[in-house]
């Protein structure tokens, strides 16, 4: 009988002799180049319980080696991105797994790949950046549920606000290729049935966050275990999207729909407009703490205007359209602005604007384009904001490093301190983060594809990962972050998406519900630049 090969480590001069048997070899290993870089892929690696998989990868400048470990400490997603920093460059690679609970048992290597890094158009760019940013829903989805995890180091805490961005991502993936329309209709359709059958919900609204092995709620925070309208109506965006995009007749896709359509019906939109007001929606309520946290939602313009279109829209639970002036706008003496900022009017908004993801989260899947209600076309106002806060960072009034009109882009992410909503003014502390700049793309096509090529060729070798752009950076403090984040990845798919094909725009707003509570409000017609449209060959 011929004995399986055990892998031997030599630590400080000694054999270390695994203690569990050797993993399984990593199949499929794929290596493909890029501008600047090579992105390897391989099938994701089952171990027995208890035993989790991470990874070694080994690059070699020929095929017979010699091959040098290139990451640093074990790999846990099954795609790896060697930014190398030069095109016509060849490497061969090979991937092993190591156990995170037994470092000392490795798999035998994969298979040699290479593959040779090369200059890219702008188009095939946008394309790449879009595919790996995508892999965070795809390749880091949780493998119980599907659902988007909160970041790339959350373990099983997943999010519902990133799920439905991730939605709208996934939708992206199958138009543009990057996996099969059948997949991706699986994918989707085991998300659905997991928030169906298996999340928990309150009067039809998500938690926050929850996890992904159970759909049990984890609380946000103390008061904050129940249900998040404004997180579930990111959700609902996401779920009207993809249940017009996988419109065929066959029992996946036909699931799918009827899944995504009783969520969204039954979500209790007036429930939480709370009572004796009755204008304003309410954020957050606890089957513990009730109404404890007493967040009203509007008053100023910022990222919840979607949640009052699709409490209106509603065609089960809806509140009155008169709620959208009365409760989302409440006083228009906060909600307009009107002023001007570095040449540039601001028609709604806290001054400078306020982070640029106030900008992009109602307007993944809703087109603020050729509409407007009684104070502007949210189009234009968006695009201002995004120039204001681009010319804001240009005129770089604090001195820090890095900011000029190629770098740019203040919004909610990870910092050197923590976490925080930057914005122009005092909540600026010198920290950029890619996807600000990149989801204000339709907004600013010229502005952010220079600001993407300039992140991308001077900071990419610190900035860029398996995920692609890493959630932010603070070159005054020469800090980088490690971290992704699913409210930040999705905008950038979804909206770099919705310039080159408004696909996302034109599923979302094809759902019967939406044109009504448009004309109900009071919505009228508005001209507005046309984003660039480039039709894919399946003509969606």
């Amino acid at each position: 009988m011929r004995l399986a090969p055990i892998a031997v480590l030599l630590v400080g001069g000694c054999a270390v002799v695994p203690r569990g048997p050797a993993p399984p070899v990593v199949r499929n290993l794929v290596a493909e180049g890029c501008d600047s870089r090579i992105d390897l892929h391989w099938d994701p690696v089952r171990l027995s319980a208890g035993r989790t998989p991470a990874y070694n990868v080994y690059r070699a400048p020929a095929e017979g080696g010699p091959f040098q470990k290139i990451n640093a400490k074990p790999h846990l997603p099954n795609v790896y991105s060697d930014f190398v920093g030069r095109n016509g460059q060849t490497f061969f690679y090979r991937v092993s797994v190591v156990p995170q609970e037994d470092t000392a048992t490795a798999s035998p290597p994969s298979g040699t790949v290479a593959a040779a890094s090369r200059s890219m158009t702008d188009e095939e760019l946008l394309t790449s950046v879009q595919k790996a940013t995508f892999r965070y829903f795809w390749d880091w989805g949780h493998p119980v549920s599907g659902l988007a995890r909160e970041r790339n180091t959350s373990g099983h805490t997943c999010t519902t606000g990133g799920t439905g961005f991730g939605l709208m991502v996934i939708m992206v993936g199958a138009e543009r290729g990057f996996v099969s329309r059948a997949r991706a209709a699986n994918r989707v359709l085991k998300i659905v049935t997991f928030l169906q059958e298996k999340a928990e919900r309150y009067h039809g609204a998500w938690s926050h966050w929850l996890d992904g092995r159970t759909g049990r709620t984890i609380p946000f925070s103390k008061f904050d275990d129940g249900g998040d309208l404004v997180e579930t109506s990111f959700l609902v965006q996401g779920l009207l999207a993809v249940r017009r995009y996988f419109d065929a007749a066959d029992p996946v896709e036909r699931e799918l729909r009827r899944r995504a359509t009783q969520l969204w019906r039954e979500v209790e939109w007036d429930w939480y407009l709370r009572t004796p007001d009755g204008r304003k929606l309410y954020w957050h309520w606890s089957p513990r703490y009730g109404w404890k946290k007493n967040h009203a939602i509007g008053g100023h313009f910022n990222e919840c205007m979607i949640t009052y279109l699709l409490a209106i829209a509603s065609p089960t639970h809806s509140i009155p359209a008169a709620c959208y002036y009365k409760g989302w706008v409440a006083d228009p003496k906060t909600y307009a602005n009107g002023k001007t900022y570095f040449g540039y009017k601001q028609w709604v908004g806290r001054p400078l604007g306020g982070p640029l993801f106030f900008t992009h989260y109602s307007f993944l899947g809703f087109d603020p384009r050729g509409k407007q209600d009684r104070f502007c076309n949210y189009f234009e106002n968006n695009r201002h904001i995004s120039l204001i806060q681009r010319a804001y960072c240009r005129a770089n009034p604090k001195g820090f490093e890095g900011y000029s009109e190629l770098g740019w882009g203040l919004t909610a992410s990870d910092d050197p301190d923590g976490y925080a909503a930057h914005a122009p003014g005092r909540r600026d502390n010198g920290t950029l983060s890619p996807t600000a700049a990149l989801a204000a793309m339709p907004y600013t096509p010229a502005e952010s594809i220079a600001t993407l090529k300039y992140f991308y060729r001077v900071y990419g070798k610190r900035l860029w990962g398996e995920f692609g752009f890493r959630d932010a950076f603070n070159p005054t403090r020469d800090w980088f972050a490690g971290s992704y984040l699913a409210i930040d990845q999705g905008p950038i798919v979804c909206m770099i998406e919705n310039w080159r094909t408004g696909l996302c725009w034109r599923m979302f707003m094809s759902n019967p519900e939406i044109a009504p509570m448009l004309e109900a409000i009071g919505w009228r017609s508005a001209s507005s630049p046309v984003a660039k449209t480039t039709r894919l060959p399946q003509g969606r």
